[in-house]
């Protein structure tokens, strides 16, 4: 009789299991509408996400965007907020030290050691400055900028290239954008390394016919050379490689012309 009664129960359990995992069960129907409303959550997100993005990159420079992936206009955009929060933080430090002078002076107070930055961050008082070992004047920065600004950066730019150098911690930033030229970045490590600055870092983007390239440097003991200097230096390799290049081609010209008029005047045979 137990055995009888416990046999019964355990059906009983076996059948309701049975109904609820039948009422349970989801309707096919209902899985593909939930598929089709993940489909629809994931559109919207990443066409939001591409909308952020497109609005992020028109308000970064240019200059900061390697390539055109997520990746890269983050970074860029990381790295233009960085350096206007070091711009903004060199204004905030000057407007203290003019409320503290009461002459109205900046309130400079000369460092007993000069450290090689000190170099690159010194701004030139008058239009122009001289680099080291060198009685060419350089270009004032390009722009209305602040001198708090042009103590941290400084731009030369041309219709051959354009360049910006910029201090970022203990290194030095500079970037050219310009047109594919050979022998280009050896040129410029080998000016970088006789104005004393160490090459850490160097990318190089192509894009068509132009180049964008990104140097991070270490500034040596024995570095006397301001922002400014350092930007127009760089600018006089692409000035100079411009030349070289045209000169060539006038080579290469008259050379054609030459041998056109050479073949020009043989008499022909038959």
């Amino acid at each position: 009789m137990h055995i009888y009664s416990w046999v019964s129960l355990l059906c009983l359990q076996l059948v309701a299991t049975s109904i609820t995992s039948i009422i349970h069960r989801p309707d096919p129907s209902t899985k593909q509408q939930l598929a089709m409303s993940h489909i629809a959550v994931e559109r919207n997100r990443r066409r939001q996400m591409n909308e952020h993005l497109k609005v992020l990159r028109s308000l970064t420079p240019a200059l900061y965007i390697k390539r055109g992936d997520q990746a890269s206009i983050i970074g860029g955009a990381i790295d233009f907020i960085r350096e206007l929060q070091q711009v903004l933080d060199s204004l905030e430090a000057r407007k203290k030290r003019r409320s503290s002078s009461g002459s109205g002076g900046f309130g400079f107070t000369p460092s007993p050691t000069p450290s090689p930055r000190s170099h690159l961050l010194s701004s030139s008082g008058g239009a122009t400055s001289s680099s080291a070992g060198s009685s060419t004047p350089s270009p004032p920065v390009v722009g209305k900028a602040a001198p708090a600004v042009k103590e941290l950066a400084a731009c030369c730019n041309s219709p051959v290239a354009d360049v910006e150098a910029r201090i970022s911690g203990a290194n030095v930033l500079l970037r050219t954008l310009s047109r594919r030229a050979p022998g280009q970045a050896a040129t410029m490590v080998a000016l970088l390394e006789a104005l004393h600055l160490e090459v850490l870092h160097l990318n190089i983007s192509t894009m068509d016919d132009t180049v964008l390239h990104s140097f991070v440097l270490k500034i040596g003991l024995e570095c006397q050379v301001s922002v400014e200097d350092l930007a127009y230096e760089v600018q006089q390799t692409f000035v100079c490689g411009r030349e070289q290049e045209q000169d060539h081609e006038q080579l290469v010209l008259v050379d054609q012309q030459e041998n056109n008029l050479m073949y020009s005047a043989m008499p022909m045979t038959i």
